[in-house]
């Protein structure tokens, strides 16, 4: 990572403009700032019922370069949390724990850990001036007050210049109106995107081939009402396909059941990482971002790509993302995903256009490492609050993840450009410019558990997308890193399954030992699933 001062522009010649404009107000005596990212006060909305996602920070300030500490203090409610400092190229060495006051009831939580897996992508994207270090973001739900503690590690480690919390409140939408429309995401933003063709009020459970819920039903902070979605996205409903009615939209199951063993078709033997290869790489990777979107996903060739076969570079985000190649003849029909607008997503965040990949080789599962205390009707919020930090903490173009899965088996889009394209995501270091990344909402290194319509839903949507370019969902693939991820040095290849876990890529817990070893039951669902190509 160059330094600071030195950092490249974005790809397309133009800075990113820092959106911290819309009024700052440093509150005496307790070195608080106070952001608003999208305007307005703690109620303020176009008289909808909206109200605007914000951000604000809290500077940890001190003498001691060891050590920062911040007392119990009041602030602006938010839902999501976490540390981030000036450079991303400093990395941070060393515990930062917080702890959060409950908005309802006034109850602090015990100190909860915060995890630093974060590394800027190694594209262009990454190298931005405005790109800062950070921590993962911890949803801790509605909350009014804060108390933190950072300590560097070992008696030479620092911890970093402008160390600050990042405090985001994920606002309330209203589904059919956004919060900017849908910038960025192109005509291809709901393509392929099959209706369920099952009632949702049925239990998601081994059997079910996808996801049949729509966007989750309202609560403080969620999307209400109404439809969205860019050309071609739909929703999905609670009526089975054909129905011509307008249903109410339906509230998932906010207690899922977990999987018993030897019920759930995703379970299988615990993952044992693929180890390092046997040879230098002899020919270049495969997956090289393009400058413009591929006119066709249909693949020449039905088996995965097992070597290299050019060298990684950065990409250069296209200008005009409206060229949407039609999905294949012969490309299933997608599970049901929830668009970027039926969750909220503020498309004004995004300001450059998206960049995509020659070729999706291999789906990485990640988990957000943040709580598994939410409900799915949290589940919007949640990744609406993920976007603002990913964009205004980390300094990163849009969210990193391509598409998110919560407990209930529900799936999202993530990242702009379209869901059946391939786009250049911001989730695995090393890695991004091959691969979709999925991530499931929760923690799974904690005791976490995956239920059994997450893994259904992970293996269906992995099954489909790599289905897209012809790549076999329980087969293996060659790339060459890209970076030094602390797995793999830079240059090295690396032999993968199609179907990943983040930490077979880079250095990390990610995505935590329980979702880890049950990546081989997901990878031979996906294969079985009939979203996979030829099924």
């Amino acid at each position: 990572m160059s330094p600071r001062g030195t950092r490249a522009r974005r790809a397309n010649g133009k800075k990113r403009a820092v959106w911290l404009a819309a009024g700052v107000v440093v509150l005496g005596g307790t070195g608080v700032t106070a952001v608003a990212v999208s305007g307005g006060g703690e109620d303020a909305g176009p008289g909808d019922g909206s109200r605007p996602v914000k951000a604000h920070v809290l500077a940890l300030d001190g003498k001691d370069p060891k050590r920062r500490a911040l007392p119990r203090t009041e602030t602006q409610t938010f839902s999501l949390i976490g540390v981030s400092w000036e450079d991303s190229g400093d990395t941070f060495e060393g515990t930062a724990q917080i702890r959060t006051r409950k908005a309802a009831t006034g109850e602090w939580s015990e100190w909860r850990d915060l995890d630093f897996d974060v590394r800027a992508p190694e594209s262009a994207e990454g190298d931005a001036s405005d790109v800062r270090g950070a921590s993962e973001p911890l949803w801790v739900g509605p909350s009014d007050g804060v108390e933190a503690r950072v300590v560097a590690d070992g008696k030479e480690t620092a911890v970093p210049n402008a160390l600050r919390l990042d405090m985001i409140d994920p606002g309330k939408t209203v589904k059919g109106k956004g919060n900017g429309g849908d910038k960025g995401s192109g005509k291809g933003n709901g393509k392929g995107n099959g209706k369920p063709t099952a009632s949702p009020d049925a239990t998601p459970g081994p059997s079910d081939p996808a996801p049949t819920t729509a966007a989750p039903s309202a609560d403080p902070g969620d999307t209400t009402g109404g439809s969205g979605g860019g050309e071609g996205s739909q929703p999905p409903t609670d009526e089975p396909t054909g129905s011509a009615s307008a249903p109410e939209e339906p509230a998932p199951s906010t207690a899922p059941t977990e999987s018993a063993p030897g019920t759930d078709p995703t379970e299988g033997t615990p993952d044992e990482p693929t180890g390092a290869p046997t040879g230098a790489p002899t020919d270049e990777p495969t997956g090289r971002p393009s400058a413009e979107p591929p006119t066709s996903e249909a693949p020449t060739d039905p088996s995965p790509s097992t070597v290299p076969t050019q060298e990684p570079t950065g990409p250069a985000p296209t200008t005009d993302p409206s060229g949407t190649p039609e999905p294949s003849a012969t490309a299933p029909t997608a599970p049901a995903i929830v668009s970027r607008a039926d969750w909220g997503a503020d498309e004004s965040l995004v300001q450059d256009p998206p960049a995509y990949l020659n070729k999706v080789d291999a789906v990485f599962v990640h988990h957000t490492a943040g709580t598994n205390d939410y409900t799915c009707a949290d589940s919007p919020a949640i990744i609406r609050a993920i976007l603002t930090f990913h964009v205004q903490t980390n300094g990163w173009n849009d969210i990193g993840y391509n598409f998110f899965v919560d407990k209930c088996g529900t799936v999202f889009e993530g990242r702009a450009g379209g869901v059946d394209r391939p786009v250049l995501g911001a989730h695995t270091y090393g890695f991004n410019s091959y691969s979709s990344g999925i991530s499931l909402l929760g923690d799974y290194e904690n005791g976490g558990t995956p239920t059994a319509a997450a893994k259904q839903a992970i293996a269906d949507l992995a099954a489909w997308k790599l289905g897209l370019h012809g790549v076999d969902p329980e087969a293996k693939v060659t790339l060459t890193a890209a970076a030094d991820t602390g797995v793999w040095t830079k240059g090295q290849a690396a032999t993968l399954n199609t179907v990943s876990g983040h930490r077979d890529g880079y250095a990390t817990l990610c995505p935590g030992a329980s979702l880890y070893s049950a990546l081989p039951g997901i990878r031979s669902a996906a294969g079985n699933s009939p979203y996979a190509t030829g099924n």
